[in-house]
């Protein structure tokens, strides 16, 4: 006998298959589709298409939802680990999309536009930066400075220091995982030379050794490449 537990998730039903002779199944079969959900084998009802068309309303939560999935693919890694808490069936992925589409993306004129200070790449309680800056120098280097405060609320010296780079004339991120300590006090990165002249959206943010913690991200603005 097939044991299942119902989870309701928005308008369709799904079901963990716990176990039973047919065990965990990918794809369509009749009127329901299995896969394997945050580790666990699940079925659900097949959605029921609609002739109606869609509403304004829809059509720019539409737009929404694809430029959040298309700039936050690529941060993934990092929000899976520094984006809040899971809550229930929400993963701290889910939350991040959910942040990005209700604050750091508008749509003007049907075109859905990222508004990058806005854009959180971590979001926690960490104690976060304290002066933080950034200077451009000669090489398509960043410069990164700010004071050490490690004394402050649950920040720690050996917090590690990341640094997140979007160029919008390419789509494409440069990410630099954890390249220096809060007590250093200043660090450089350097990006490929491709880059020189570009103007390029940076952030950066801390997390604590055990990657356990996390701040919410810093956004510094639009830097152009030397």
């Amino acid at each position: 006998m097939l044991y299942l537990w119902v989870i309701i998730l928005k308008k369709y039903s799904m079901a963990e298959i716990k176990k039973g002779i047919l065990g965990g199944f990918s794809g369509k079969v009749g009127p329901v589709v299995g896969a394997n959900w945050r580790g666990k084998d699940i079925i659900r009802s097949t959605p029921k298409s609609s002739s109606r068309p869609k509403t304004d309303k829809q059509v720019v939560q539409q737009l929404k939802f694809k430029t959040a999935i298309a700039f936050l693919t690529p941060l993934r890694n990092i929000q899976s680990r520094f984006f809040g808490a899971d809550a229930g069936v929400k993963s701290r992925v889910n939350l991040a999309t959910s942040y990005f589409i209700n604050n750091a993306v508008e749509v003007e004129d049907d075109l859905p536009m990222v508004v990058y200070n806005k854009v959180l790449i971590t979001k926690g309680d960490l104690t976060g930066f304290q002066v933080l800056e950034v200077v451009a120098e000669a090489g398509a280097k960043l410069k990164f400075t700010w004071q050490n405060n490690a004394i402050q609320g649950n920040a720690l010296a050996t917090d590690k220091v990341s640094v997140v780079c979007y160029f919008e004339e390419t789509g494409t991120f440069e990410m630099f995982e954890e390249i220096a300590e809060r007590s250093e006090a200043t660090v450089s990165v350097t990006l490929p030379s491709a880059y020189t002249g570009m103007e390029t959206q940076v952030y950066a943010y801390l997390n604590n050794e055990l990657q356990t913690q996390a701040c919410n991200s810093v956004y510094l603005g639009a830097i152009a490449l030397l």
